[in-house]
């Protein structure tokens, strides 16, 4: 699998590019800022096929219009954070002052979807908590799970913005992402990286 890993938009999101190795199609996980992700696509001779976000906060949105409107890209978001890309209210982009361009998903997410783009098959795992409508998107082939602000190295999501719920997070990764068996690359929404069974021995939400 080709992945490449960016950082962008104002809060530094981690935004990943990941495709087959076969194929120059391409989708764009949780582009923060347009730039970034549109210099690598170019320089690396990508096609962005789809854009999946893990919720929808502002850091992770701020690319997602510009790059919609210069690839053609399918937008596909849970149902839950939908409202979240037309109001700078819902995603938080007011706390901070910024604006967000408003957009409209092109596919809403359920949970328990497979998706099949860019030569990958993707599952979608609902894992609410950090928000009503997170998820995380797994890619079963590589071992690999794109946890936006579910998971992250030895902690979790903030659960103290609207829709966020300490329960729900902890059932999200003990009940959900804990209970996939054996070892995964864990590709987070922001800072390092980690392992689910790092995270299975170390994370404080076991303790809570």
């Amino acid at each position: 699998m080709r992945l490449l890993q960016l950082l962008s938009g104002s809060f530094g999101v981690n935004t990943y590019i990941i495709g087959a190795d076969d194929t120059k199609d391409c989708v764009v996980i949780d582009p923060g800022g347009a730039e970034p992700v549109l210099d690598a696509l170019k320089q690396n001779g990508l096609t962005c096929k789809a854009i999946l976000l893990t919720h929808g906060h502002f850091d992770h949105i701020g690319g997602v219009r510009q790059i919609k409107e210069e690839t053609g890209a399918v937008l596909y978001v849970h149902e839950a954070d939908a409202n979240m890309l037309g109001s700078n209210r819902k995603n938080l982009a007011v706390l901070i002052g910024e604006k967000v361009p408003p957009t409209e998903a092109d596919v809403l997410l359920h949970g328990g979807e497979t998706l099949e783009i860019a030569g990958l098959t993707i599952k979608v795992l609902h894992t609410p908590g950090h928000t009503k409508g997170g998820v995380s998107y797994v890619i079963e082939s590589e071992r690999t799970i794109f946890s936006g602000d579910t998971l992250f190295r030895d902690s979790v999501g903030r659960t103290d913005f609207p829709g966020g719920s300490l329960d729900e997070i902890r059932d999200s990764v003990v009940n959900v992402l804990f209970a996939l068996k054996g070892d995964y690359a864990v590709y987070c929404g922001h800072e390092e990286n980690t392992t689910l069974d790092y995270e299975r021995r170390h994370n404080p939400i076991l303790r809570i």
